[in-house]
């Protein structure tokens, strides 16, 4: 296992002003801008640079405290490249280890033919990895930093580590520029670049899982989000629209091509796309671009992937191509009275829906895909629709990360008062959008302006209304799935803080309690934001230099000890079988085969991975020993953590989830379902330990630590 422990020993060594009316103008000078043109040129140019400077800088600073807090919780800099790669844990350790392959490789062309045609992730069988996994990152700085002179000066890992730190300066800024499009001032990006490293635990997991492609992708999220907003706005020039459009296209294309999970969350933007098109909150035309620009970066992403039947029986192209078919078959969606409006789009939404499905049915069947079944099959689970046996779903299921989201998270957020001021800007705007939904579906006889609804009092901008629809779906995603919450609170940040500097949520406030007044609005707008980041600044700045103060180094010596002995003692060719955590770090650190991996997400590595974890489980030598066989197994590596596991309750222990697949009662006292059986054998990994002859004859140990215990296979006679 791996810690973290104190050190023993420490050695002292953007384009948004233009489209704004007068009244919101950025900065605190708004009520003194001179009446000249030349003088409001002026004001606008010295707010705009401003402004862009902050958002550079905080964005620098985010990514300089988290590569700090990197180094100093593993003494980084100081540790052995072995200890680096074991650092990066799981899946994580699996995506480097192809950066390494890539600059270990006599050339290019040989790198780019080793993954495309790989024999060493999955022993007995030739993958394409460009195919299979989202690693052209990986493979973009393998070329970039063979090609840069920067070898003397800058490790490999550096380079990496370096690169994806980088990427949350971006983050960070387009976080930044989101908010300050909503509100139109730039202090409230500065409120919500605050808010996110401030609640740093529950907005990014970069510093202690760097690799990890939402790391990667997140970003390009982040860019895509802003430049939607932007190019929601009205009245843009032709020139500005089809440069955001390329923006978005660019974004859209990066993100889905550096995750997996890319097709799950646009289809969540493509909800909210659907649900304010057929609500009259965005102009349709700029819908249909924004659902094309979708599926032709997920199709081009297809094609660099080598056809990935992944990304084609995807639910986002069935969804997408229907909403475009849906709406030629009925042209006629937005007219009538409110109750024939009513009953139209639920007609709709029906046909969207049964179109969907059908399309996605027969792309499926066409490419006989089952590589995203496991995601189903979790999901009836999860939601109580399906089995709770199925083995694969369970092991979801019982992984913290995907269960729902832990009530404490709100007392963080709180303690910050980004919840509160979150719930304050949300009830506001819901409010605000209930009204413009019952306009707009009333009044269906007059032309409907985007941002200016006809005699309507409550106004709405389509941007505003893009990013309310885009946190509530993506906070029910994040309520049902933890993992899901760094996606919604870092835009939970861009929302609380724009609402607070808003013209529009402000004016509706003290319009409901009568106590409007413009120059109210003004002082509230700037006021409210200065006072919250005095709060954070005087609360937590402490806080965030005791923690930059902490050192503490890598401790792992038992799995340290297990990559040099397999480095040492076991042939290159040798193929190792083991839990998919750590033979991700096997790969890394000594480039031996694998049995199986954490790339969970092709359906014969899941039934493979199956198989070799019933080492776990109750079965007899000469069973685990055929199983271990039939995929080239030379070694078997065990794990006390695993086998004697105490992490998870009853019932989600690996070894559970195993003996209810194979129909055998559960260890320990509890209840078991009653058409479980107890089992002809005992627990593999317990009783080969005692060193007994049907074990002997098939399995002889050949290294042992406190945490590992390591078996050479005997040859099939």
């Amino acid at each position: 296992m791996m810690y973290i422990r104190q050190r023993k020993e420490i050695k002292t060594t953007t384009e948004v002003s233009e489209d704004f009316p007068a009244q919101e103008e950025n900065g605190k000078l708004e009520n003194k801008l001179p009446s000249g043109c030349t003088n409001t040129r002026f004001w606008k140019i010295l707010s705009f640079t401003v402004g862009g400077t902050t958002a550079l800088g905080i964005g620098l600073l985010t990514s300089v405290y988290l590569a700090t807090l990197h180094e100093n919780d593993l003494w980084f800099s100081n540790i052995k490249e072995v200890e680096r790669e074991i650092s990066f844990r799981t899946e994580c350790g699996l995506y480097y280890s192809y950066y390494k392959q890539m600059l270990q490789a006599p050339t290019l062309m040989q790198g780019f033919h080793g993954l495309i045609y790989d024999n060493k992730t999955e022993s007995m069988k030739t993958i394409n990895l460009l195919q299979r996994m989202n690693i052209y990152q990986e493979v973009f700085l393998s070329i970039l930093y063979r090609a840069l002179p920067i070898q003397k000066y800058l490790e490999p890992v550096y380079f990496y580590i370096y690169t994806l730190f980088g990427l949350q300066a971006v983050y960070v800024t387009a976080l930044y520029i989101t908010s300050w499009l909503l509100s139109g001032t730039w202090l409230s990006g500065l409120l919500a670049a605050f808010w996110y490293v401030t609640n740093r635990i529950d907005t990014t997991r970069v510093e202690f899982t760097i690799p990890l492609r939402e790391n990667w992708a997140l970003p390009f999220f982040a860019i895509q989000i802003a430049a939607i907003t932007y190019f929601l706005r009205p009245n843009l020039q032709s020139l500005s629209e089809r440069l955001t459009l390329l923006a978005i296209f660019i974004s859209t294309f990066l993100f889905s091509l550096t995750w997996q999970f890319n097709q799950f969350m646009m289809l969540m933007q493509a909800f909210v796309l659907f649900i304010l098109d057929s609500l009259d909150m965005l102009p349709a035309m700029k819908a249909t671009w924004l659902y094309s620009i979708q599926i032709t970066g997920l199709l081009l992403v297809c094609i660099l992937q080598f056809f990935n039947s992944m990304i084609l029986g995807s639910l986002l192209i069935s969804f997408n191509l229907s909403v475009l078919i849906a709406r030629k078959l009925q042209k006629n969606l937005k007219s009538g009275n409110l109750l024939n409006r009513i009953r139209k789009l639920l007609l709709h939404l029906f046909v969207v829906f049964c179109l969907t499905l059908f399309l996605n049915n027969i792309i499926k069947k066409i490419l006989n895909l089952k590589s995203d079944e496991h995601i189903f099959n979790f999901l009836k689970a999860k939601f109580g629709f399906g089995a709770t046996r199925d083995f694969d779903a369970n092991l979801y299921l019982c992984e913290e990360a995907f269960g729902l989201l832990p009530f404490n998270t709100f007392a963080r957020l709180s303690d910050t008062l980004l919840f509160y001021a979150y719930i304050f800007v949300l009830s506001i705007t819901v409010i605000a959008a209930l009204v413009v939904v019952f306009h707009n579906l009333s009044d269906s006889t007059t032309e409907q302006s985007m941002g200016k609804m006809g005699n309507c009092t409550v106004d709405l901008k389509p941007g505003t209304a893009y990013n309310l629809m885009h946190s509530i779906l993506f906070g029910f995603l994040a309520l049902s799935t933890m993992r899901m919450k760094y996606l919604w609170i870092s835009h939970m940040c861009v929302f609380a803080s724009f609402g607070l500097c808003s013209r529009e949520v402000w004016e509706l406030l003290l319009k409901l309690l009568h106590l409007y007044n413009p120059k109210r609005i003004c002082v509230m707008r700037y006021s409210v934001p200065i006072l919250i980041l005095l709060y954070l600044c005087y609360k937590f700045w402490p806080g965030m230099m005791d923690e930059l103060s902490e050192l503490r180094e890598f401790y792992d010596p038992d799995t340290v000890e297990l990559m040099n002995w397999i480095n040492s003692n076991t042939p290159r060719k040798a193929v190792f079988a083991g839990s998919m955590q750590l033979l991700a770090g096997v790969k890394l650190c000594t480039g031996r085969t694998l049995t199986n991996h954490p790339h969970y997400e092709d359906n014969s590595l899941r039934e493979r991975t199956k198989a070799v974890y019933q080492i776990y489980a109750k079965r007899s030598p000469e069973e685990v020993h055929a199983l271990l066989k039939s995929f080239g197994t030379d070694y078997v590596i065990l794990e006390d953590s695993i086998c004697y596991e105490r992490r998870h309750h009853r019932g989600c222990r690996l070894r559970d989830l195993l003996d209810v697949a194979n129909g055998h009662m559960m260890d320990g006292p509890g209840e078991n379902d009653p058409d479980l059986k107890p089992a002809d054998h005992p627990r593999f990994c317990e009783e080969i330990k005692r060193n007994l002859p049907p074990y002997m004859a098939h399995f002889t140990r050949v290294f042992q630590n406190k945490t590992f215990h390591v078996y050479k296979l005997s040859r099939n006679k």
